[in-house]
């Protein structure tokens, strides 16, 4: 398996923390290229000092067509060709089907859905031959849970987004495959609005129906991802689940 990454260029969407920046940390530290995206400065500008010198930071609304394409342009211009893509910005908001807004449904599925789909059609004629593309779908794509009714749908659609794109790619030399997280103690939680005692006792519920009896590590996922990315030479149209076999078991 490949042990360094050195001189490989490399986009992350959404690499500005969770499992995107854990995924950015693992491809500089190996000694590539890393462009990451993300929403806020803030938190662009902090996963940059982590990050070091071989990493740049592109502010990109990941629903917004205009910023992809400029995201395109500013790859095109610094890296010229790219060795791997990882789509991983996403948004996850919950609500009973009875309550479930149309604003709320069409933020999921500009977010989820649409940007990725448009994102790797803009940054597709940069990819380099035998190049890899990793799409961030979930493992609530086969699971029916309370309240992520369209969440989960646009993750479902991601699964079969990975499926076309790999069919569509395949001339071009270039695999598709999708890393599905479980329950990832990404700091997702930890940063919402939620109280403490309640974002405690969610992890805890998490734990104790994981078949692994634990969350996941956003550096576990990135591994994956790095697999699927590189080494993953005769895959493509492969969804790999990260999830102590919660879809499984």
């Amino acid at each position: 398996m490949t042990t360094t990454y050195d001189g490989k260029k490399i986009v992350i969407t959404g690499g500005s923390s969770g499992i995107g920046l854990a995924a950015a940390r693992l491809f500089a530290d190996g000694g590539a290229h890393v462009l990451i995206t993300g929403r806020t400065g803030a938190t662009l500008d902090a996963a940059l000092e982590r990050l070091g010198e071989k990493a740049t930071a592109v502010r990109s609304d990941a629903a917004s067509l205009e910023d992809i394409k400029e995201l395109a342009g500013t790859v095109r211009e610094r890296f010229g060709t790219v060795d791997a893509l990882f789509v991983n910005a996403g948004v996850t908001a919950s609500a009973p089907f009875d309550s479930t807004t149309e604003e709320m449904y069409d933020e999921l599925f500009d977010i989820n859905v649409k940007g990725p789909y448009f994102t790797v059609q803009a940054l597709a004629p940069l990819l380099r031959e035998g190049s890899g593309v990793v799409l961030t779908t979930s493992v609530v794509n086969v699971l029916g849970l309370d309240a992520l009714s369209v969440y989960s749908a646009s993750k479902a659609a991601l699964r079969s987004m990975t499926r076309t794109l790999a069919r569509e790619l395949l001339p071009r030399k270039v695999r598709v495959n999708a890393v599905s997280p479980g329950p990832i103690d990404s700091g997702i939680l930890d940063r919402s609005s939620l109280p403490a005692d309640v974002v405690e006792a969610t992890k805890d519920g998490y734990r104790s129906t994981n078949p692994m009896r634990r969350l996941g590590r956003p550096e576990e996922v990135a591994a994956a991802v790095a697999y699927l990315a590189f080494d993953a030479t005769f895959s493509t149209g492969m969804e790999l689940p990260v999830d102590g076999g919660a879809s499984q078991l």
